[in-house]
């Protein structure tokens, strides 16, 4: 059992360990460094997610990487099973809140460049908003999920916005929704995870910028970081292009069904969860990220670096932080930066292990948990 750590040990471990310049690009000596084996192909991680995937508990694909260097590829199941096409490691996946790490990247960028600021409020960038959300939210808030910002959770019945047809019907449409919401706590007073909050930071970034948010992502993240399979599409896309893992979502029954093709399914997640990549461009990102290519070293610290803590959650580990758009995770005195993705036929995760030089993505089309894949990753990588 990891024996608790004191407050100052927590604050120290945060920032023992830089992200920029952490080597996950190639170092010298690094194809041949030793690896556990347990990592390796063959090894106990290897063969506990194609035991999951034999008992179609998995469909997906993972990759772990060493100083950017793959050391384990794999896929499983089916990418679309009406037309028999099997997932293969250059599969296309919706990375849903992954997108998220984007967003807050973009907001970044601007404040480096001196177009913006942490501290700004909504309304210092947006309009339409009432005056207790316009004169109070800042974008730091947004960004730590801690503005109050967003529509509550719904029930039942059928969700708005099914008939938005664009990226910009997507944008304006939701847009409108959250101008209409009333705060749901006093901004700054508490943590709810917020998908709305991150549909406001897009429109901010397309205020700042004068371009759309997707254009402005493209250029200036996925273009920049080599990640040329990597997009964001519409329902349309998604079910036209073979390339692109069909969503299978638990169905009440225990059944899967393609999300893709359901009447629930919207056109786009946007800025909140709207991107489609794949493992080879996920760590082209996290190389880029952690090289200072896309973002001032010292800025990549500061939104990956931990700015609220989140109470105990799956997979299990000492402590974990909420940053802007990151997740800052401590487990048996080791840092871990990322995010997960989830919805309707989908279980990512994106792990970066600053001072391990480590790098873990898991992709899946299934909802079904991916935390013990991910849990015994990350205990082999940190014991």
């Amino acid at each position: 059992m990891t024996r608790p750590m004191a407050r100052r040990t927590v604050l120290g471990a945060l920032g023992a360990a830089s992200l920029a310049g952490t080597a996950l690009v190639a170092a010298p000596g690094a194809a041949n460094a030793a690896r556990p084996k347990d990592l390796r192909p063959g090894g106990a991680y290897d063969r506990f997610v194609a035991g999951r995937a034999a008992q179609d508990m998995f469909s997906g694909t993972v990759l772990i990487a060493h100083h950017g260097q793959p050391v384990l590829v794999r896929a499983y199941g089916m990418a679309n099973k009406d037309q028999s096409i099997p997932n293969r490691p250059d599969t296309v996946f919706w990375l849903a809140s992954i997108t998220k790490t984007f967003t807050a990247l973009a907001i970044a960028q601007l404040v480096e460049q001196g177009k913006m600021a942490f501290h700004d409020t909504l309304g210092t960038h947006l309009d339409g908003f009432a005056t207790e959300v316009a004169g109070t939210v800042t974008v730091h808030q947004l960004l730590t999920h801690t503005s109050g910002v967003g529509r509550p959770a719904v029930g039942g019945g059928t969700p708005p916005g099914l008939d938005w047809n664009s990226f910009d019907e997507v944008m304006d449409g939701t847009l409108a929704l959250i101008r209409q919401a009333p705060l749901q706590f006093t901004p700054g007073t508490r943590y709810a995870y917020s998908n709305d909050g991150f549909f406001v930071l897009g429109a901010i970034v397309a205020k700042v910028t004068g371009q759309s948010y997707f254009d402005y992502i493209r250029q200036h993240v996925f273009s920049p970081a080599g990640m040329a399979h990597t997009d964001f599409y519409g329902r349309p896309q998604v079910l036209a292009n073979n390339a692109i893992a069909r969503p299978y979502s638990t169905q009440r029954d225990g059944t899967r069904g393609d999300f893709a093709t359901s009447p629930y399914a919207p056109f786009s997640t946007g800025p909140a969860g709207g991107a489609y990549s794949t493992l080879s461009d996920l760590l082209a990102f996290a190389r880029a990220l952690t090289a200072g290519k896309l973002l001032n070293p010292a800025f990549v610290d500061l939104i990956t670096s931990g700015k609220h803590a989140l109470p105990p959650s799956e997979p299990p580990a000492q402590v974990e932080f909420y940053g802007y758009g990151y997740l800052n995770t401590i487990l048996n005195n080791r840092r871990i930066v990322g995010h997960s993705g989830s919805g309707p036929g989908a279980a990512n995760r994106l792990d970066i292990y600053p001072d391990l030089n480590w790098a873990s993505i898991v992709l899946s089309n299934y909802d079904t948990t991916i935390n013990p894949i991910i849990q015994l990753e990350r205990d082999l990588i940190t014991r």
